[in-house]
């Protein structure tokens, strides 16, 4: 599906305002409500649009520290890569998790309730057997920066 200007505009405000209302949606891209909302529709259909959600403060409701960690492998390859994956897929305290290119193999995020918790998922993730090298912890202290990426139409 090939995303036009409208398309984008409706993506970046509803990224960052999901329970905005149809008109005042139609009304910020210059379009009337119909075809603004035909094409909401469209973005849903064509899996753009996954769902809506709402962002909870996790320092108000969760009281959860974040914490990033580097991993580095013993091994590498593809076993070892899809033990370690499938292992982040069952832990609920990972919250995020990427594979990188460089010096370690992961950074994962992290969000438990205290560093003692933290310190208990690490003693899990090394006795777990799934061929942890090395690993680097960085306590966040504050977080500086928050948003949605900018979009851009593709070419």
């Amino acid at each position: 599906m090939k995303l036009d200007r409208y398309d984008l505009r409706i993506l970046e405000i509803l990224s960052k305002d999901g329970r905005i209302t149809k008109s005042k949606l139609a009304e910020s891209i210059n379009l009337s409500v119909s075809p603004c909302w035909e094409r909401v529709k469209r973005l849903e259909q064509a899996g753009i649009i996954e769902g809506y959600t709402v962002r909870l403060n996790p320092r108000v409701v969760l009281k959860r520290t974040p914490v990033w960690v580097q991993i580095e492998l013993k091994v590498h390859n593809a076993i070892s890569f899809d033990r370690f994956e499938a292992w982040v897929q069952d832990i609920p305290e990972v919250t995020e998790c990427v594979a990188v290119g460089g010096g370690v193999d992961y950074l994962i995020k992290v969000e438990v309730e205290s560093i003692d918790a933290y310190q208990r998922l690490i003693d899990r993730l090394l006795s777990s057997g799934i061929g942890i090298a090395r690993y680097y912890t960085y306590i966040v202290t504050k977080t500086v920066k928050q948003t949605a990426p900018p979009l851009e139409l593709a070419d």
